[in-house]
Parts: C-alpha cells; sequence; structure tokens
C-alpha cells in the first residue's frame, strides 16, 4: 500500500434521487391515499418550457425520465400527478438531513443539489463497523420515506460514484480502480456533452477512459475532467467543505429507550457537563462556547448554544447556563416522542489562565460579574448585554461603539473615557439619541445664531439659556462622507428642561440654493440633559 494510501480517509456518499418527491409525499402523507399509485412528477421551468425535474418509481416505470418535457410526459401518463420544483424545500431537507448525520460523525458535507459527504474516518468502529453504520443510515431514513444510495470508499469521488451506480458498496483503501472499472462513465457526474463524446469515442466505462493516455484526454475533454477521473480511480483526492467545523470537545449519551422528560433531559445534561468539564481540565482549558444538540427520534435535530465571557472550568456553571437557556426558550425543547441522543459540545476553548483567588478580591468580583453577564446573555440573548467603548472620533454618535459584554468585559474595564472638568456642566447630554430628530425652527440669528424657540414632537419650546455653538465638522477624509458641518448648542427652555440641538450646514458657505444664494438650514435635536 503506498504512503498516499496509509493515511487515506474513509468517505461515505449518501444520495437521494427523489428527494423533492420524497418531501412532497411525506407532506402530503396524511391525503395520499387515494393516489398512491399515481406516477408523481416535479417539474421546473427552463427555456421557457416545463421540464421533469425529478420522478417517482412509478413514473419510471411508465417510461418518464428525467428531462422530459411535461407535454410529452401527459401523453405518455394522462393520469400524472404534478408538483412545481421547490429548489429551496429541497435544500432545507437536506441540511436537516445533514443534521441528523451529525449523530454518524461531525464532518457532515453538502453535495447538491442532492447529495451529502460524510467524513466517517475513525468512527465506524462506534457503529459496529463501516457495514453497520451504512446498514443504520440507510435504512434508518427509509423509514422515514427517503430513497437511498450510499457507498463507502477512500475518496469522495469514487464513493459519490459507487451511491449513483452500485449502491452499498464498501470499496476497501487502494481498489478504487477494480470497483468503478465497470460501471458507466456517466456515474462519474461529470457534463452530459463530454459524456456523450465519450460514447462516441467508443469509451462507454470508467475502465475504458481509464486505459487511455491522460494527456490525450486532458486535451479531449480538459484538466477539470481527468482530476475528476483520477480521483475516482483513487489517485488522489478532492477535500470535502464540511458545513461546520468539528467542536474542540464532545461528550454524548445514547438511550436504548428515549428519554422526554423534563427531569431526565436535565440529569443526563448535569452528567455530560461534569464528562466534559473533565476532559477540558486534563488539557488545562476552558469552554467559551457550548451546544448542547437534542437528537430526536423522528429525525428532528434541535441545537441550543451558550457563550461565555470567561473559559468555564466548572460543570455547575455550564449547568446553570443550560437551565438558564432551557427556561428562557421561546419556542420551548419538544422531546415529541423521545431523544435517543443527546450531545454536549465544546466548539470554542481557551486556555485557563490561572490567578491568584484567595487575596485578591477584585478577581472576585469580575468573576461574580462575567457569571452574572452569562447567565442574563444566556436568557435574553448575548447581543442585548452590551458595554460601551470609548472610540477615537469627535462625531458625537460614533464616540462610543456598543459590544458583548461577554467578550469586550476587560477592554470596558480598561477604557480611557474623556475627564469631565470639575464644576463644569456636562458637554454631553446624558441621553444621546441613535438617530437626530428633525425639530422646527421658524427663525435663528444668522450666521451661526441659536434659535428662540423650536417645536420637537409637537410640542414648542421656548428657548430662555444658551451655551454654544460647539462647532464639529465631518471626518472629510473618510471616504464617502460628505455630510455637513454641524453648530451645536445646549439650550434650555421656560421649565428648566435642557436640549442638546445643532444646526445641520454653514450659513452662506455649505447652504445654498441652485441660484447661489443663501438657503434656510435645518435643525436637529440629538440628545437630552437631566
Amino acid at each position: 500500500m503506498s504512503a498516499f494510501s496509509a493515511n487515506r480517509r474513509r468517505i461515505l456518499s449518501l444520495w437521494l434521487p427523489h428527494l423533492p418527491i420524497d418531501r412532497i409525499r411525506r407532506q402530503l402523507v396524511s391525503c395520499d391515499a387515494g393516489q398512491g399509485d399515481f406516477p408523481r412528477v416535479v417539474v421546473a421551468r427552463e427555456h421557457n418550457a416545463l421540464l421533469l425535474y425529478a420522478i417517482d418509481e412509478a413514473a419510471v416505470r411508465a417510461g418518464l425520465a428525467v428531462g422530459l418535457p411535461l407535454a410529452n410526459a401527459r401523453a405518455i401518463c394522462p393520469e400524472l400527478t404534478v408538483h412545481d420544483a421547490d429548489e429551496a424545500a429541497d435544500r432545507k431537507t437536506l441540511e436537516d438531513i445533514a443534521d441528523w448525520c451529525d449523530r454518524f460523525t461531525p464532518l457532515v458535507a453538502l453535495d447538491p443539489p442532492h447529495g451529502l459527504f460524510l467524513d466517517i474516518t475513525g468512527c465506524a468502529h462506534l457503529f459496529g463497523g463501516e457495514a453497520a453504520l451504512l446498514r443504520a443510515l440507510t435504512g434508518a431514513l427509509c423509514s422515514r420515506g427517503f430513497a437511498v444510495s450510499a457507498a463507502i470508499a477512500g475518496t469522495s469521488v469514487c464513493a459519490r460514484t459507487l451511491a449513483r451506480a452500485a449502491s452499498g458498496k464498501i470499496v476497501a483503501d487502494g481498489e478504487e480502480a477494480d470497483a468503478v472499472g465497470l460501471l458507466p462513465v456517466s456515474a462519474l457526474g461529470t457534463d452530459d456533452a463530454i459524456v456523450r463524446g465519450l460514447r462516441r469515442a467508443g469509451l462507454k466505462t470508467i475502465g475504458d477512459v481509464a486505459a487511455r493516455g491522460r494527456h490525450e484526454l486532458a486535451a479531449r475533454f480538459g484538466a477539470r475532467f481527468t482530476a475528476l477521473l483520477a480521483h475516482a480511480l483513487g489517485e488522489g483526492d478532492a477535500p470535502i467543505s464540511p458545513r461546520k467545523l468539528p467542536p474542540d470537545y464532545i461528550v454524548e449519551k445514547r438511550f436504548a429507550e428515549p428519554i422526554a422528560t423534563a427531569s431526565t433531559i436535565s440529569i443526563t445534561l448535569s452528567s455530560l457537563a461534569a464528562m466534559l468539564v473533565s476532559a477540558m481540565d486534563r488539557q488545562g482549558k476552558g469552554a467559551r462556547r457550548l451546544e448542547a444538540a437534542f437528537f430526536r427520534t423522528d429525525g428532528v435535530v434541535r441545537v441550543i448554544a451558550v457563550d461565555t465571557g470567561k473559559p468555564v472550568t466548572r460543570s455547575e456553571a455550564v449547568d446553570r447556563l443550560f437551565r438558564e437557556r432551557l427556561d428562557a426558550l421561546s419556542d420551548p425543547l419538544d422531546p415529541g416522542f423521545g431523544f435517543d441522543l443527546i450531545r454536549l459540545s465544546a466548539s470554542r476553548t481557551e486556555i485557563v489562565v490561572q490567578e491568584q483567588r484567595d487575596l485578591d478580591a477584585t478577581v472576585h468580583d469580575n468573576d461574580e460579574l462575567s457569571a452574572l453577564i452569562d447567565r442574563i446573555a444566556a436568557r435574553i440573548g448575548g447581543k442585548r448585554v452590551v458595554v460601551h467603548l470609548p472610540q477615537d472620533t469627535h462625531i458625537p454618535e460614533r464616540a462610543a461603539l456598543a459590544a458583548p459584554a461577554q467578550h469586550h468585559l476587560a477592554a470596558s474595564a480598561q477604557a480611557d473615557w474623556p475627564a469631565r472638568p470639575q464644576g463644569e456642566p456636562p458637554l454631553r447630554p446624558i441621553r444621546l439619541f441613535e438617530k437626530p430628530e428633525p425639530i422646527k425652527v421658524p427663525f435663528a440669528t444668522v450666521p451661526d445664531g441659536p434659535p428662540h424657540h423650536f417645536t420637537w414632537r409637537r410640542v414648542t419650546h421656548a428657548v430662555v439659556r444658551v451655551e454654544g455653538p460647539e462647532r464639529i465638522a465631518m471626518e472629510w477624509w473618510k471616504r464617502g462622507d460628505h455630510a455637513l458641518t454641524r453648530d451645536y448648542f445646549r439650550v434650555e427652555d421656560e421649565e428648566g428642561r435642557r436640549f442638546w440641538i445643532f444646526r445641520d450646514g454653514l450659513y452662506e458657505h455649505e447652504l445654498t440654493d441652485e441660484e447661489g444664494k443663501p438657503a434656510p438650514a435645518n435643525w436637529y435635536l440629538h440628545g437630552l440633559f437631566a
């Protein structure tokens, strides 16, 4: 065996040839009793013509084929049942199946439009070997109403080729060429034009094509086809792209009898949390993101995730975070007929830095604050718990950045905010509007004077005290920032309420009409003082 074969991965290719039909049949199972024997097809519009996109077994027996015009299909089989294609729904179904396949391996990749790749390297023994894993996977999907074809090989292209032409085949490393040699060239999944060209040349099987010189094939059919052929023969491979990155740590529990009660689920999560923390502790790691996956017996998978501000190293903290998260779910966890697998994983971890905790009260305070933020974030979402960080800009609405507290708590504690002068009133309002609100100013002193009164939200305010103006020019050096210069005023009305207003634009310089004459300015309210 070559050095390349010694390190070969094992890939399972899963193909659902009738996925659109199976999806529709599952949706209509409650009202399909009287139409079970009629051929069923899915049509899609292509070049202003309705063509058969997918067909069921009855349609195949009736002589129909994918790509046939609908009019011809109706002439062959008048009792045809027709459905419109829905590629978005098909992809959603395929992704749901991919989620379910996570129970076998975390490395699951899409093979559009109706296939999946599973990297089962090193995990087949957990299910009794590759043959047992293949039977379990295909059997479970068949029981749910899906037509399934699958195969296992050392390369993804070889497994894909076998799944479409020799379902159930398991090929050992180094035997890929013999396994695909007798298969038709169409099983490679290449373009129809290339398949027709090969057949015209008398090359009907993959073995016939493999017997020809590679430079000859590349000159006639391109380098991409020759690379595809090499991968099908086991000579190198193209990597798959898993939908999700594998987590750093995984623990799980399978149940011979599905569980459905909240107490059993809680006890299972607690035991899994202890196992996960123990595994991380052996390598000095702590979890920053945790995911709990609940696999229902009917194939539905529910994943619940929590983030933490600091690496979590205690199982009690993990247990408490998931209790908070489960209690706050707007869509409660539905066990259906029960969960047969619960998995807890740490998808993001960090090395734990040991700190002196007995004498340093600050460390205790930071830990308690971080734990509080984690619990609140678990209930209402991490994006809703924020801290503000100062920004290097003089534009008021850009002077502070709201960032998730879980990830920026340390930065906020060390942030350097401008100091307020002693004995002076605040220069900035306590409440700053996210977007300045327009106000009506009948008249104001020109060129840079304040208004005598203004109307905001249908209420007129007479100005009795004014501070300003404070002129703030926009950041003209930034691309696309062509805003006008602002003149800010701190004003007080007759009832003692204080406002932060500004004139947008400089009189006679930035505010002119089409004739070049001075134009009136727009005024805005940007914030409120105490």
